[in-house]
């Protein structure tokens, strides 16, 4: 009964952090040659994750639903360095007192270069003069080829207040962009600690009650049996 109880808090504790949590899942594209679109992405100045570093912190603009964007503002990031043929979650975090709907998508390169609707609104998003940056180091690998992504994440103030103020223009929205890669493209590597706890948690479990029943059995008084 304790493994049991163990394990529905674990999975509770988990229901509840996804009230605060939007992902995607991809795999990483093949490497491609960045000699002729590195000068492009390092003229577009954004935020840089990769898989050593994995979190980035910050703070972003967000607008209520309008005609024209129905989902939010955009806000744009490049994943670098990526393992190619691999599995990763990018998982946005916020805090639940800043109710906000997020809409998060991963496009290669040359799809965004060839859509006229993303690289317009990419364009856009980089000609901000307010917009926040952290990393944007465009370094070459040593063969000049890199399995990279763009991430597009929209986001939509989520709530309805009779401040006027703040529904005119809602205040920022603190978050944390998470990568995080597959083990053998199964589960998540945050989820190998809790994955690892439970497995100990089993067996221990196992264990003790194989001795507690032997005791049990060898405690038994023995009756005597008459024909």
């Amino acid at each position: 009964m304790k493994l049991l109880g163990c394990v529905a808090l674990v999975f509770a504790w988990a229901v509840t952090a996804l009230a605060n949590t939007e992902k995607v899942i991809f795999l990483a594209p093949p490497s491609i040659g960045l000699s002729d679109d590195s000068l492009s992405l390092a003229a577009l100045q954004l935020s840089t994750i990769t898989p050593e570093k994995f979190t980035l912190g910050t703070d972003i603009k967000v607008d209520f639903p309008t005609q024209d964007s129905p989902n939010g503002l955009d806000h744009w990031y490049l994943l670098r360095t990526l393992n190619a043929g691999q599995r990763y979650e990018l998982r946005v975090c916020w805090a639940a007192v800043q109710p906000t709907a997020f809409q998060i998508d991963t496009y290669e390169i040359t799809e965004v270069f060839d859509t006229p609707d993303l690289i317009q609104k990419l364009a856009l998003y980089a000609e901000q003069p307010d917009r926040r940056t952290n990393d944007t180091t465009i370094a070459s690998t040593p063969d000049g080829k890199e399995s990279l992504l763009f991430l597009r994440m929209q986001a939509a103030a989520d709530f309805f207040t009779t401040n006027k103020t703040r529904m005119l223009d809602p205040p920022p929205v603190d978050i944390d962009l998470i990568l995080d890669p597959y083990i053998w493209n199964v589960f998540p590597q945050s989820l190998g600690p809790t994955a690892v706890y439970i497995v100990v948690l089993a067996i221990g479990g196992w264990y003790a009650s194989g001795k507690v029943w032997r005791h049990l059995v060898s405690s038994e008084p023995t009756k005597d049996r008459r024909d």
